[in-house]
């Protein structure tokens, strides 16, 4: 238990470096349960977070507006992982305020079908996971977790810098992973 901590700070210490990270659902904290619908290269579905979970870790991204400059890099980072991810496994849904109908197309040109992003445009789920923007209540600040099966945070990142999202999901995917080993 004691390396588990250990190895899981360190990992958290390394992925934080390069960005700031205000704590939002801090490491330990229950994952709010969602279902939203969700777009994956165009096809509309009903994504249950719950449901995810029982397949493995859930890294669950916050981002503010589909198409903007960081948002479309970040998303094009995530698609271009989501082996990793998959390595790890790992799912990976994206979260705005953005309606449907523009995530169908996002979904297909930005994420290139390889994830989902799911519509919030009641802002349910960023309240939930305290992932609303400051500045702009109506959308989403830029925030990473990673969720356990169990249904644990064990890992968060806000930073409105997109670049260090997907290179500190994913150490901190492979810190959780070493510690256990079973995935659960």
């Amino acid at each position: 238990m004691k390396t588990h901590a250990l190895m899981l700070a360190a990992a958290v210490a390394l992925a934080t470096q390069g960005g700031a990270a205000q704590a939002t659902l801090a490491p330990g904290a229950k994952a709010a349960p969602f279902t939203a619908q969700a777009a994956q290269g165009g096809q509309v579905f009903s994504f249950d977070l719950a449901q995810a979970l029982q397949k493995g870790p859930v890294v669950l991204y916050f981002y503010p507006a589909a198409f903007t400059q960081g948002c479309s890099l970040e998303a094009r980072n995530f698609a271009e992982a989501v082996p990793q991810y998959q390595a790890l496994g790992a799912t990976v849904i994206g979260v705005s305020a953005d309606n449907i109908d523009t995530l169908k197309k996002f979904s297909v040109s930005e994420c290139g079908g390889k994830f989902p992003v799911a519509a919030d445009t009641d802002g349910k789920i960023m309240k939930a996971y305290d992932a609303v923007s400051d500045k702009r209540p109506e959308a989403a600040k830029r925030t990473s977790y990673v969720i356990s099966p169990a249904g644990e945070v064990v890992y968060e990142f806000t930073d409105l810098s997109p670049e260090h999202h997907v290179p500190n999901t994913l150490e901190a995917l492979k810190a959780w992973r070493a510690s256990h080993p079973a995935g659960k």
